[in-house]
Order: structure tokens, then sequence, then C-alpha cells
């Protein structure tokens, strides 16, 4: 768990911060859900306006915004990183970022040209507003960790991404000719993946692997320079794909090989944890690591077959990989948030860990995550399983927004009615 050693008050973003922006993404999964029941399995076909809008419901409206709100924790915590002003840093970046998502689906389902303009400038602006001040903080410190390294490289990514973003929707709008649209086209959703969403993971992950569950450190050549590695790669296979797209084949398949040794070195070390108790957040941690390698391994496949199915089953288990740690995140980060807030502000009233989300309500939600990816599995063979896995998708995220509610709540109850520590009677 998070050390109080490690992290004070004064260091530690407000709470609000924290829960607004996974409250945020815990609404635009359940909007995803919604729009299974309009776009149905034309979300398989990768080529599709479904496709498109659901990609960016997930990746965009739920990661981004699960992922920001990690990192305005983790970058006290993990990076010694202190944000100034972090209430006005998020405000700058989560009102136009979300009219920004809500206008790119509005964009991708009309193509209207004046939408793809404004998502420029809304995005644009939001997400260089924050990344920019998180990338010159952190090139500031002085002591590296493995994990403030990996988030360095991984922020960069997100830097690069946008800008590859602001690339195609210029195209789109036609205010560039898109002369090198599928190039930079390829680099974007690579770099998105990989560069961004695996990244951050896996870097996270050299600490919290250790510090949550108790399981011997990750080696140094690993933790040190497995996040340079990926994204060198991915860099480098950018730039050479503008004039020999091929060479995303050798990147793709080195990346391949480096996620893969990480999930199973991962895996691994969650079979070494020193506290023998298994909670729901360990298997999340085991269903993400284990979706990871399947889907690395569909991805791998198609350049040896074109069986249809691999292109759906990897996009499927890669999102099950990605929302699978979040969601383990995501349960050991609000009960401590609430009870390390309002303990640090004296009350000693406040509610332990368990009370604010029980390891049971945590299990429920294992359950209702699996039976989703699940039956998404299943549509792909039977169509009419998508509206099932449309409901629990609504369920999975309607379940985390309720968690969060019922954190908040009980964050402000304590406040309102609360005891504190009476240090002025203490002699």
């Amino acid at each position: 768990m998070f050390s109080q050693s490690g992290l004070s008050l004064d260091q530690a973003p407000p709470i609000s911060v924290v829960f607004r922006f996974f409250f945020l993404g815990a609404c635009f999964g359940i909007i995803s859900g919604i729009s299974l029941f309009f776009y149905q399995t034309d979300i398989f076909d990768a080529s599709s306006t479904a496709a498109l809008t659901f990609t960016h419901l997930l990746t965009l409206g739920v990661m981004l915004s699960f992922m920001f709100a990690s990192l305005f924790q983790m970058l006290p915590v993990i990076a010694g990183v202190s944000l100034k002003s972090p209430i006005k840093k998020a405000n700058l970046l989560l009102y136009p970022f979300t009219l920004g998502v809500v206008t790119l689906l509005a964009a991708f389902n009309t193509s209207a040209s004046w939408l793809y303009m404004s998502v420029a400038v809304l995005l644009g602006f939001s997400i260089f507003t924050a990344v920019i001040p998180m990338l010159v903080n952190l090139r500031k410190l002085d002591n590296h960790t493995s994990s403030s390294k990996g988030m360095l490289f991984a922020l960069s990514a997100l830097f690069i991404i946008v800008l590859f973003a602001l690339y195609l929707l210029l195209s789109l709008n036609g205010s560039l000719q898109g002369t090198y649209y599928t190039e930079v086209k390829i680099a974007h959703y690579s770099f998105g993946l990989f560069g961004w969403i695996a990244l951050l993971i896996l870097s996270i992950s050299f600490q919290v692997i250790e510090m949550f569950y108790v399981t011997p450190a990750y080696p140094k050549t690993i933790s040190n320079y497995l996040p340079m590695a990926l994204f060198l790669v991915l860099f480098m296979s950018s730039v050479i794909g503008f004039f020999l797209p091929s060479i995303w084949i050798v990147g793709h398949v080195v990346v391949i090989g480096l996620l893969i040794s990480y999930a199973l070195l991962t895996l691994k070390r969650l079979t070494q944890r020193k506290r023998p108790l298994t909670d729901a957040t360990v298997w999340f941690w085991r269903m993400g690591l284990s979706s990871l390698v399947l889907s690395l391994l569909f991805i791998l496949l198609q350049y040896f077959t074109e069986w249809t199915l691999l292109k759906p089953l990897s996009y499927i288990f890669f999102a099950s990989f990605a929302l699978s740690i979040v969601f383990a995140m995501f349960y050991k980060i609000v009960p401590f948030l609430t009870w390390f807030h309002l303990n640090s502000q004296g009350y000693f009233t406040a509610p332990m860990m368990h009370e604010v989300i029980h390891p049971k309500t945590a299990k429920k939600h294992l359950y209702i995550h699996l039976a989703t990816i699940v039956t998404f599995i299943l549509s792909l063979f039977v169509n009419l399983f998508i509206f099932l896995a449309a409901m629990l998708t609504i369920l999975s995220f309607g379940w985390m927004a309720w968690q969060i509610i019922h954190a908040w709540t009980l964050y402000n109850h304590t406040q309102e009615t609360g005891e504190k520590f009476d240090m002025g009677s203490i002699s």
C-alpha cells in the first residue's frame, strides 16, 4: 500500500481531482455500453464508423480518463512530483477534454469538417495543458525510479500520439492534404496501444506490484530498460515507416516479444507473493496480463494466417488487458485515498478501507467483468450476444461509478459529522 512517509496531504492532490476523472471514465464506459445497442457487431469491422467510435470511446473516453486520474495521484507517490495548482490543472483538462471527446464522436458519425477542427482545438489544448507540465516536472527530477523513467516515456508517447491525431484530424478536415495519412494512422494506433496504454501500465507496475502484493522486485535490466526499448522501437518504426511501411511488421514483432516477456514475468511475480491472501485485485491483474498475452499472440498470428476472427479477438483481449488493470488499480486507490485524506485531516472516525469498498464488492465486479469479456467473444459467433455484452458493459461501469459515489458520500459525511483528534488537549 502507499506509504504515508512518501505522501503528505500537502503533496497529494485533492481527492476530488482523482475522483472526478475516475467518474468521467465510468460515464464514458456506460455510454460505450449504450452505443452497442446501436452499433452492435459492426464494432468488429475495423473500417467502420462503429469501430472508430467505439474504439475511441474506450481508449480516449474511458482509458485516458482513468489514466489521468492515476497520473494525478501517482506522480506525487511514485515519482515524487508535486503538481502545483492541481485543481486548476484538472479543470483545464477535464472540461475541454470532455467536450472534445463528445465532439470527436459526433465528427466520426457526421463527417462535418468544422467538428474535426473543433476536436483538434479542444483535445489539443486540454491534453497538452496537462501533459507538458507533467513532462517538465518529470524531467526536472534528480533521482529517477524505474517507474518515473517509464512514466516519462509514456507521457512522451502520449505527446506524440496527440501530434499524430492532430495531423489525422486536419487531414479529415481538409486543412491538410493528408499525403501521409495511412503511415500516420498506423503510427497513431501503435503508439496509442503499445506506447501509451501498455507502457504506462508496465511502468506503474514496476513499483505497485512489489508495493501492493509484496513480491520480489523486477530485475533491474527489465525495469530500467524495457520502457525505453519499447519507446525507441515504436519511435524508429514510425520514422522509418514513412519511407518503408513494411518496417512495422518488424516493429510489432519486437514489441510483442517484449510485452509478452513482461507479462509472463509479472504473472510469475504474482505467484511469489509473500502475502498468501488473494483478493480480487490480484485476479484482475492475472486476467489483464493473460489477456495481454492472448491479444499479442492473435496480433502476431495475423501475419501468418487469414483467419478473420484474429483481429476482433485481439481487440477484445487488449481491451480486457487495459480495463482489468485499471479496475485493479481503482480498487486499491479509491479506498486508500478516502481513508488517507480523512485520516490526514485528523478524523479518528475515518472509515477503514474495507468500509469504503468491501473486498466482496470488488470480487463481484471481477465476475461481471469476466462475463462481459466472455459475451463479447461469444458475440463473434452468435450476434445476439452483443446485446448481453452491452448490458454487462453498462453494469460494469455503472458498478464502478456507484463505488465512486459511495466513497465520495462517505468522505463528505465524515467531514460533516466525524470527530477529530483534539491536539490541544494533549499536553
